[in-house]
């Protein structure tokens, strides 16, 4: 599979996900939005930032829902509940957001 971005074809996995995760920017976080009928809010932004940042600068780290919703209520200073964040993310916050932060599928069991 692949995505078109700005003339370029981004090459994804049969799941959605970059192949190469130096070919992620916003325009093509956008386009794997677009592909799963996601509106994008400042809200979704921040959580595809959250899990960029903890892959990047914390060794491939990858939060479950449980450290994403502590995060978001931390940063948004309200208490998020994980139906919020799945009425964000239906396909799994943390599964779908590191698809759309560019990052490879996630290798953890479970949700929780």
């Amino acid at each position: 599979m692949a995505l078109e971005v700005n003339g370029q074809t981004i090459a994804t996995t049969e799941d959605g996900y970059l192949e190469d995760f130096n070919d992620w920017s916003k325009e093509v976080a956008q386009a794997i939005a677009d592909a799963d009928e996601l509106p994008m809010t400042d809200k979704h932004w921040d959580v595809v930032e959250y899990l960029r940042d903890e892959h990047i600068n914390n060794n491939g780290a990858e939060p479950n829902e449980r450290t994403i919703l502590k995060a978001m209520s931390k940063l948004w200073g309200e208490k998020v509940s994980s139906k919020i964040m799945y009425e964000m993310f239906p396909a799994m916050p943390s599964k779908q957001g590191r698809k759309l932060a560019g990052l490879p599928k996630s290798t953890r069991k479970g949700g929780y």
